[in-house]
């Protein structure tokens, strides 16, 4: 089904209505911040669950700060939308909803202060965004943007120009997703993704220093690590041959989910296959983000009112 309804500046409209100015700030200078959420139908609870929606507020308020953008909505508010905008649109399938908080303002001049902000909010039905069976990767050519040029910790929306460049690169060199190196060229992540290898007997995965995206998923992924499996997870440098000797390596984020990557520039990682661990976490986590997992329900925000117990 597809989205009938949006929320934009204090309303919920037809989605037809949903337009912004093509002279509009943000359109023309990328200045604007959004998120990524996903919610998980449960056919067996009829239930949706918004994964970790409070966790993505408060990083959109962060990722407004940097970007002296005025949100003004508490992160409260903002849970409240996206749970009644899945209600409003009748959704009984796995969503994805994008808050986007944006300069509006129709004027020629590149800054951030003195403008006007609006936010609008989105929940689409959607699938996988990338293959989770196994993805075959190549370093790319375009660095990673610095925290000194464009604030790698915000999703801020012209940043993505960024990521736009490896994927396309990396789909016409015939693999399926970019893996990025920072300016040092240590690994930093792939084109919107965390990335964690598997190496020695514990995880390891770039640390916030590399430029990357403090995501919500990775932070899921270490907690689950040490709490479930028991294993260690090291922040730290990564250089760019490890890809290649690692013994498992898994991309992940909130569009992504976790995804095995299989290759490297033409290597295989491990024996070429999904591994177990990426396997046992990917079992995990969609079992987690479902409302299967009574441990981790307050991970998981219902948005249906009737829901029968988790089956875990």
């Amino acid at each position: 089904m597809d989205a009938k309804i949006l929320y934009m500046n204090g309303e919920y409209i037809p989605a037809e209505r949903g337009f912004i100015s093509v002279r509009s700030h943000g359109f023309a200078y990328g200045t604007g911040v959004f998120e990524g959420i996903r919610g998980y139908w449960n056919e067996e609870q009829k239930q949706v669950y918004l994964f970790r929606l409070r966790e993505h507020y408060e990083r959109l308020h962060r990722s407004c700060k940097i970007m002296r953008i005025n949100l003004p909505y508490t992160v409260e508010q903002l849970i409240e939308h996206s749970v009644e905008l899945v209600k409003r649109n009748e959704q009984q399938q796995d969503v994805y909803q994008r808050p986007v908080a944006y300069k509006s303002d129709e004027i020629i001049g590149v800054r951030l202060h003195g403008l006007h902000d609006d936010y609008l909010l989105t929940s689409e039905p959607m699938g996988n965004y990338v293959e989770i069976g196994g993805l075959r990767c190549g370093v790319s050519s375009w660095r990673r943007i610095d925290d000194n040029a464009i604030p790698a910790r915000a999703k801020i929306c012209g940043s993505y120009v960024n990521a736009a460049f490896a994927k396309t690169e990396a789909i016409q060199n015939g693999f399926d997703e970019a893996i990025m190196l920072n300016h040092e060229g240590h690994v930093s992540e792939g084109s919107a993704e965390n990335i964690f290898l598997f190496q020695n007997g514990e995880l390891i995965t770039p640390a916030p220093s590399e430029n990357i995206l403090l995501g919500i998923t990775r932070d899921t992924i270490i907690q689950l690590a040490q709490k479930e499996l028991g294993i260690n997870v090291r922040e730290r440098q990564i250089d760019r041959t490890e890809l290649y000797t690692a013994d498992e390596i898994f991309l992940c984020g909130t569009g992504a989910q976790i995804a095995p990557v299989i290759e490297v520039d033409h290597n295989p990682v491990g024996n070429g296959t999904t591994g177990p661990i990426g396997q046992k976490l990917q079992d995990l986590y969609f079992d987690i983000v479902r409302g299967r997992n009574s441990k981790y329900l307050d991970w998981c925000t219902p948005v249906y009112s009737e829901v029968a117990s988790p089956t875990k």
